[in-house]
């Protein structure tokens, strides 16, 4: 067994590793169908509102056809984003 790594060793590592496309998909305002995509996370950096609910990957996901909206809620001693979509009347 090498006391040392030898020469080269790091050179194989994986260098350019490609984007997870994170992040929101839709805007505020925007019509969505259900099942809808809406962001994108790790984590919970936005959190569900009214018809939107979290993935187990923690992705948002519309249950109604509607409007996005976008509001800032404290809970938790935190302000906290929440998706909602607004349905059709």
């Amino acid at each position: 067994m090498a006391h040392v790594k030898s020469a080269g060793a790091r050179a194989h590592q994986k260098a350019n590793v490609v984007g997870k496309r994170l992040g929101l998909k839709v805007g505020a305002g925007q019509f969505v169908n259900a099942g809808s995509i809406l962001v994108r996370q790790r984590g919970t950096k936005y959190y569900p509102g009214e018809n939107v609910k979290l993935a187990r990957n923690y992705d948002l996901i519309a249950r109604a056809s509607g409007t996005v909206v976008f509001t800032k809620v404290k809970r938790s001693g935190r302000i906290r984003t929440v998706v909602s979509v607004k349905p059709l009347d």
